[in-house]
């Protein structure tokens, strides 16, 4: 396939680390960054991170700040300096998926660095096992999808009395975006 090419829902969307070496700068590429999702079966060095409520804005975000000028009805807009972003991620909170012992639940606060894979997925790629950066995995259908390099910072579970319980994901970007890039 390649890149999505209609409207539509991104409701088969996928986030996943990998917690295998993280390429160096100079490496950091489609090749190297495929080689660390390839995995179809998962589990073993990449790992959904599954029961996502909602996704946040994902990309580099913009630099702007809007400046007053006096006398002016108008502000003029100037380029701020960069801080590193972070998102949160609001799950449905499996608490067997992010108990101590799990590779999630031990990721959280680490102080690694790892690598993040975002796919914008409008179908699911040949079964919910099958996420892997390849033909025969995200292939499999339209998909867009971007790496990048951060730390799974923090998990914050919400108990609620009337819906399923929830937790956020607090996660902080130490890299620039990579991609849109797809499987063919």
């Amino acid at each position: 396939m390649a890149h999505i090419t209609s409207i539509g829902a991104g409701l088969y969307s996928d986030l996943s680390i990998s917690t295998d070496t993280v390429p160096v700068e100079a490496s950091r590429d489609q090749t190297n960054f495929d080689a660390l999702f390839a995995d179809a079966d998962f589990g073993t060095t990449a790992h959904r991170i599954t029961d996502v409520r909602e996704f946040p804005a994902m990309g580099t975000p913009p630099n702007v700040v809007n400046v007053p000028v006096y006398g002016s009805a108008t502000s003029q807009q100037i380029q701020g300096q960069a801080d590193a972003p972070s998102m949160e991620i609001s799950l449905n909170y499996v608490a067997s998926d992010w108990a101590a012992g799990t590779t999630l639940g031990d990721l959280v606060g680490d102080g690694l660095q790892h690598v993040f894979r975002f796919a914008l997925l409008n179908s699911e790629p040949g079964g919910a096992e099958n996420y892997a950066s390849s033909l025969t995995g995200l292939g499999d259908v339209e998909n867009s999808y971007y790496y990048w390099v951060g730390k799974l910072e923090a998990l914050q579970v919400t108990p609620q009395l009337t819906d399923a319980n929830t937790a956020t994901v607090t996660i902080t970007v130490q890299s620039d975006f990579y991609g849109a890039y797809t499987a063919v």
